[in-house]
């Protein structure tokens, strides 16, 4: 019986590697929404899509944010990086103080 199991297990796991590749070949959408309602006045709603699929699906179907978004880039400048981190520290240091000054 052991031995039956074993081939089994295998068998199951060919079974799921094969749908993933399928899944990340093809791609699949998972779409949701969520509301909030209280006394007949929606007070939320959240829309939720889940895209999973591969990277080459992905930019066949125009998904390529990450190409152009500086944080995922590998060639990204620190230094700029850098520089904007100085300035919001800056200005949240400016609001901080502002709002901790007596009358504000």
């Amino acid at each position: 019986m052991a031995r039956q199991h074993g081939i089994q297990s295998s068998i199951e796991s060919t079974n799921l590697a094969d749908l993933l590749e399928r899944i990340l070949d093809k791609g699949i959408v998972i779409a949701g929404d969520i509301k909030i309602r209280l006394v007949e006045v929606e007070l939320l709603t959240l829309q939720i899509r889940l895209v999973i699929c591969s990277v080459d699906k992905a930019k066949e179907l125009g998904m390529d944010w990450w190409v152009a978004n500086p944080a995922f880039s590998p060639q990204a400048p620190s230094e700029d990086l850098a520089a904007s981190l100085t300035k919001i520290d800056e200005r949240l240091g400016r609001l901080e103080s502002a709002m901790a000054a007596p009358g504000a």
